[in-house]
């Protein structure tokens, strides 16, 4: 049985766990995470079902097959999108590009994460994420990004799809299909946490 690591967050935009979110998802993509502890036996497997509730990241959200030229192209594109779905006010994508300069959301395994700053989040409408692929990848401070995720949120509405995707994270043949896949399914079905 596969071991987790549980971060609770009360509020994303603020919150330090980001950062050990971010620290935990680039030791597993090292390959030098910690050995995990032993999960005690279970008597019979638990049926798991998955969940994802099309208000935090609706269909119309995931948007596959960009192209951008720089990082701030990406992150004006995955702001533009939580605007359309009602997400967040243009003022949001400032808050953004303002996040990006103060710390880079590259996550590892060619995903960024763009969210706005604390001051930002007047803009907010409602808790919501984007899904924005670019098969070509896009130059992140170095490193290539093939997938942005923005985060719209001043509560934990979030948190539970920030897990799954922090779980894809560090199986890099997922994280690969997310990259890759021509399906909005398949990346509803990835990102989707799973419930007992």
């Amino acid at each position: 049985m596969p071991s987790a690591t549980m971060f609770t967050v009360d509020n994303f935009m603020g919150s330090p766990v980001y950062d050990d979110v971010v620290e935990a998802v680039k030791l597993a993509n090292s390959g030098s995470a910690p050995a995990a502890a032993a999960a005690p036996a279970a008597s019979a497997p638990k049926e798991r079902t998955k969940k994802l509730d099309p208000n935090v990241l609706p269909r119309e959200a995931v948007r596959l097959g960009l192209s951008a030229s720089n990082k701030e192209e990406a992150i004006r594109l995955a702001g533009q999108t939580l605007v359309a779905i009602g997400a967040a006010e243009e003022g949001y994508i400032a808050g953004m590009l303002e996040r990006e300069h103060q710390v880079s959301t590259f996550m590892g395994n060619g995903v960024a994460i763009p969210h706005g700053t604390n001051e930002s989040r007047g803009h907010i409408r409602k808790a919501a994420l984007g899904f924005l692929q670019f098969p070509g990848g896009v130059d992140w401070n170095g490193k290539t990004a093939y997938v942005a995720i923005p985060i719209a949120s001043n509560s934990d509405e979030h948190v539970g799809i920030l897990s799954a995707l922090a779980t894809v994270l560090a199986d890099k043949s997922k994280a690969e299909r997310l990259r890759t896949t021509t399906s909005v399914d398949e990346v509803l079905d990835l990102l989707a946490p799973e419930e007992e």
